[in-house]
């Protein structure tokens, strides 16, 4: 397994994470901040990609508790289109429910304040869904 670059994409921010080379963890990049411009947004992605040279790209897909996909399902999907229209590798969606909670909850055991939580909760949802992605791959 080569690296994947993992993508929490939300309307305001986008937390993302990548893999060592060898896919075992998941380590936080950045939480990015949506600028309102999907073509900056998405270039913005392109130079992630660029940088870290991942295999796949693996974006959190937001499904309802029954499993079915609601309307943010449809802008994750529509946003990856964007992206893999000019990505050359692989590409997947992960189920994420629960995967803000779970890193709200690491954010809360490690005393991080509510103020620097809200800059790191994405990036940190972005790591448990890579890490859960990895850690079914094995």
């Amino acid at each position: 397994m080569q690296r994947v670059l993992a993508l929490d994409v939300g309307d305001k921010r986008i937390g993302v994470a990548v893999s060592d080379p060898l896919g075992i963890t998941a380590q936080g990049v950045e939480t990015f901040e949506r600028t309102g411009s999907r073509n900056q947004d998405v270039s913005h992605i392109l130079q992630l990609a660029e940088r870290y040279a991942p295999c796949r790209l693996l974006f959190g897909l937001p499904r309802n508790m029954d499993g079915s996909y609601g309307e943010q399902a449809e802008k994750v999907r529509s946003f990856a289109e964007a992206v893999l229209e000019q990505f050359e590798g692989e590409h997947c969606f992960y189920d994420e429910r629960l995967s803000t909670m779970a890193a709200r909850r690491v954010l809360l055991e490690a005393d991080v304040s509510r103020k620097k939580r809200k800059g790191v909760i994405d990036k940190m949802a972005a790591v448990v869904i890579l890490q859960g992605y990895l850690d079914g791959q094995r």
